[in-house]
C-alpha cells in the first residue's frame, strides 16, 4: 500500500471511529433525556414505566425513586427516572410530552400545578398512557390515581404541633417552596386553618424559596431583619427547614426561635438532634414510589386501584428520632 493509500486508510478509520463514538454518545443522551426507547432494547421486561419528578437531584425525590426502583426490580419492570435537574415547570412539562411520544406503558409524575399539568396528563391518557400522580395531585386531570401525602392535613398537623409546643405570643413566618405548587399551597392553608383561632399566634410574613436551601436561608435572614419580633418559622418543603435553620443558627437565635420543618432528610434530622429544628412533618416518599409502581402494574393488568391513596403523615420531635445506627426510611 502506497503512502497515499495509507493516508486514505487512516483518515477513513478515524472518521469511522468518530462517527461511531458520536452515535453512541447521542444514543445515551437520548435515553438520559427520556427519548423513545425501542422495543428491541427492552425484550425481557414486563412493562416500561417512566418516573418524572419535580427535580432529579432533590433528596426527597431520590427517596421516591429508590422506592420505585425497588418495586420495579421486584416485578421486572424497566423504570426510567427523568426530569429537570432543578425545579422548572416548563422542563417538567416537556419531559411529560416526551413520555407521550415514547413507547412507555405508564407514567408516574408529580401533578405540581393542576391548571398547567391537567392538559398534558389528559394528552397522555388520550394516547393510551395511564398516569399516576405522586406527592402532588392534579385532581382535574384524567390521572388514574394519586398516591402521596394529604397535603392539607400535613399543614394542619404542623399548625397543631406549633400550638402544642409553644407558649405565649408566637410571631411565625412561613417559607414555602412555591406560591404556584398545589401541594405547597395546601400545606400553607392547612397550617393557617389550624392556628386561625389562636389569638396568641400571628403570621408576620410569607416568603417563597423556589425549593432551594440557599433561597430559604436568604428569605429567613430577610424576615428576621425586617421582623425582629419573629420567634417561629414553618417551612413547607424539604429544603426550607434546612435553609431556615442555617440562618437562625448563624444569627445565634436557635434558643429563642421555634422551627417546624418538612421531611426527614439527613440534614433536617441532624438539625433536630442539635436542637436547632424543633419538629418536622414526616412523609413517606419511599412508600409513595414503591406503591406507585405496584399500582401501575395493577392498571396494566386491568385491575382496579383506588383513586386517592394517602400515605402516613405525622410530626417528629427530637425524642422521636431513631438511634443513629438505625436506617431511617422516610
Amino acid at each position: 500500500m502506497g503512502r497515499l493509500g495509507k493516508l486514505i486508510y487512516v483518515c477513513g478509520s478515524i472518521l469511522f471511529l468518530t462517527a461511531f463514538s458520536l452515535a453512541g454518545y447521542y444514543a445515551s443522551k437520548m435515553h438520559e433525556l427520556g427519548e423513545p426507547v425501542s422495543d428491541e432494547k427492552i425484550p425481557d421486561y414486563r412493562y416500561h414505566f417512566m418516573l418524572i419528578p419535580e427535580e432529579l437531584d432533590n433528596d426527597y425525590w431520590r427517596l421516591v425513586e429508590k422506592g420505585a426502583r425497588d418495586a420495579a426490580e421486584e416485578n421486572h419492570i424497566l423504570l426510567e427516572y427523568v426530569g429537570p435537574k432543578q425545579s422548572n415547570i416548563d422542563e417538567h412539562l416537556r419531559k411529560l410530552n416526551i413520555a407521550a411520544a415514547s413507547k412507555v406503558d405508564g407514567v408516574l409524575t408529580q401533578g405540581y400545578n393542576d391548571k398547567q399539568f391537567t392538559p398534558v396528563i389528559n394528552y397522555l391518557a388520550n394516547k393510551g398512557v395511564p398516569v399516576i400522580t405522586v406527592d402532588t395531585d392534579a385532581p382535574s386531570s384524567h390521572r388514574r390515581a394519586y398516591i402521596g401525602t394529604d397535603n392539607y392535613y400535613s399543614g394542619f398537623l404542623a399548625g397543631k404541633a406549633l400550638i402544642d409546643d409553644t407558649i405565649g405570643v408566637v410571631n411565625v413566618a412561613i417559607i414555602t417552596g412555591s406560591f404556584k405548587a398545589e401541594h405547597q399551597k395546601l400545606r400553607v392553608k392547612g397550617f393557617k386553618d389550624a392556628i386561625a383561632k389562636e389569638k396568641r399566634i400571628n403570621i408576620v410574613a410569607i416568603e417563597e424559596s423556589n425549593i432551594t436551601r440557599i433561597r430559604a436561608a436568604e428569605k429567613a435572614y430577610k424576615i428576621l431583619s425586617e421582623h425582629p419580633e419573629t420567634n417561629a418559622f414553618y417551612g413547607t418543603s424539604a429544603l426550607d427547614g434546612i435553609g431556615i435553620a442555617q440562618s437562625v443558627f448563624r444569627l445565634r437565635r436557635q434558643d429563642s426561635t421555634y422551627i417546624m420543618a418538612f421531611d426527614t432528610i439527613a440534614e433536617t434530622l441532624e438539625y433536630i438532634r442539635r436542637g436547632v429544628i424543633d419538629a418536622t412533618v414526616v412523609q413517606k416518599p419511599y412508600e409513595m414510589g414503591f406503591n406507585a409502581v405496584e399500582m401501575m402494574i395493577k392498571i396494566q393488568e386491568g385491575k382496579p386501584v383506588p383513586k386517592i391513596n394517602y400515605t402516613e403523615t405525622r410530626i417528629m420531635h427530637k425524642n422521636d428520632l431513631p438511634d443513629r445506627s438505625e436506617e431511617i426510611m422516610p
